[in-house]
């Protein structure tokens, strides 16, 4: 199933953004002219060696790891490197959409995005962005809603 079927098949509202190339937020955000701090970061972590978690943060923030292994009441957590982060979410780094992931993952959602109304994340390749409605995100992840970025 592709991510716009997805999408369709559980009538989330959405609208798909095409921009440069890119693989960074910041870069993402120069190409689509989106601020920043409305394009989310979807890194996949591995949680106590057996499971994967998706976190997602700010564009201008950093993922916490003590705060997000705390949210995920786990010992360790480890980001996923870049090369293997696409067999487990089913899409390239930069591309990462904030739902609909291969691997069913735990996810947790900063809590400073609730301010938005709609975020912005990977659109599935990297010449895309995805918009779609903060409570659905929620909603469909099923995320634990934590303060987990800094800085």
């Amino acid at each position: 199933m592709t991510l716009e079927e997805y999408l369709k098949s559980h009538g989330v509202w959405h609208q798909f953004i095409s921009k440069a190339e890119t693989i960074h937020t910041a870069d993402a955000a120069r190409a689509s002219g989106i601020e920043l701090r409305r394009i989310t970061k979807n890194l996949v972590f591995k949680v106590d060696e057996k499971d994967y978690a998706l976190l997602i943060v700010p564009g201008d923030k950093k993922v916490d790891p003590d705060r997000a292994a705390e949210a995920l009441g786990a010992k360790k957590i480890s980001l996923v490197p870049f090369d293997k982060s696409e067999a487990i979410s089913g899409y390239p780094p930069g591309g990462t959409p904030s739902v609909g992931h291969r691997i069913r993952m735990r996810v947790v959602f900063d809590k400073s995005l609730q301010g938005f109304e709609t975020i912005f994340c990977g659109g599935g390749s990297r010449d895309k962005l995805l918009e779609l409605r903060t409570e659905d995100v929620i909603r469909l992840t099923s995320a634990v809603i934590a303060d987990i970025s800094a800085g």
